[in-house]
């Protein structure tokens, strides 16, 4: 039995917390948070001890990982501390703020030996791992361009550290890392990054953004990404995504009934559309569930987790590149933010 403490008991925190219960292995023994009512509310419902503050899961002897659910500017603070105290270490993404801090958690871990995953959970979800699945079998043959949209409300409407770009990194490092690190996973690493939008010049935290980038990566393909924040809190919450390649189209769009969309000439005279509906978020498709499960099959089996704290360390450092961009209006090559 894998023993579980859970730091953060809000959005995140409360979704890891159930995808435990369909984890027969795992065990949630303790949940921590600032705010003790809610440690106790989730903490409850698993039979679990809440307390009032993270260091006390970290203290604990009776807990084998770490789940780091807490915001961004708290993930290396409490890396560090964990990998100290030998416990393995599930952080939400974005791994970091910076660079420096990246590297300090790979240090960390690598030195307690312990097992360190950063939740890039947008891998699992069924309508991107079958588009990645389309890509990889070639069924639109060479990709070469990509469009994707994610957006809806301003978060920082209810949790204000949202909008302050120095704790959050803002749409694209908060929001948009999702989709960054994503199109790595399909299409290797990114030479160079051109952004344009306003994540610096808003006049205070509850303005709206919206940011565009645009990503070469050295495999030939080209990406435009949209990160939006300038939605109200009844705006829905939307994300696109379309890959061209020379003999087919992926087109998903979560806003429809079937979202993801594959059109291709691949087979002889066939340019019908094929579309594939999403999987219900039952406890074996869940993607959080699906994430957290093959972290701790790593633990268990002494393994490399799917997705390393170096993997995720590039995925952020092409955030910042295009965060970079933005405030020094060129493009920027991603060699320019690891150094």
């Amino acid at each position: 039995m894998i023993r579980i403490g859970i730091i953060g008991a809000g959005g995140i925190g409360t979704m890891h917390a159930h995808c435990y219960k369909s984890i027969p292995e795992a065990k949630v023994v303790a949940i921590a948070d600032i705010i003790p009512e809610r440690a106790k509310e989730l903490a409850l419902m698993f039979n679990a001890e809440y307390l009032d503050h993270g260091d006390k899961i970290i203290e604990r002897q009776d807990i084998d990982v770490v789940d780091i659910c807490v915001p961004t500017y708290l993930h290396c603070e409490y890396t560090l501390k964990a990998a100290s105290a030998k416990k393995h270490i599930l952080c939400e993404k974005p791994k970091a703020l910076n660079i420096e801090e990246g590297k300090k958690m790979i240090e960390a871990t690598n030195r307690a030996g312990v097992k360190f995953m950063v939740a890039h959970v947008l891998r699992y979800f069924p309508e991107y791992e079958n588009a990645y699945n389309t890509i990889k079998k070639g069924l639109i043959g060479l990709p070469k361009l990509v469009r994707t949209y994610r957006g809806g409300p301003n978060p920082a409407i209810i949790r204000e550290w949202y909008g302050i770009t120095e704790k959050s990194g803002g749409a694209i490092q908060d929001m948009v890392i999702h989709d960054i690190d994503f199109l790595k996973m399909c299409f290797g690493p990114v030479k160079e990054v051109y952004a344009k939008g306003n994540v610096f010049k808003r006049k205070n935290h509850e303005d709206p953004e919206y940011d565009l980038i645009i990503l070469e990566f050295y495999s030939g393909v080209l990406a435009h990404l949209v990160a939006d924040w300038s939605g109200t809190e009844d705006t829905p919450f939307i994300t696109k995504l379309e890959i061209a390649g020379t003999e087919g189209l992926i087109d998903y769009d979560s806003s429809r009934s079937l979202p993801l969309n594959i059109r291709t000439t691949v087979e002889k005279g066939n340019n019908e559309s094929v579309a594939i509906p999403e999987s219900p978020l039952d406890p074996d498709s869940n993607p959080y569930t699906k994430e957290i499960r093959e972290f701790l099959n790593a633990v268990e089996n002494k393994k490399e987790p799917p997705i390393s704290g170096t993997e995720a360390l590039e995925s952020l450092s092409i955030a910042l590149a295009a965060l970079k961009s933005i405030e020094i209006d060129r493009p920027v090559k991603i060699e320019e933010v690891l150094k």
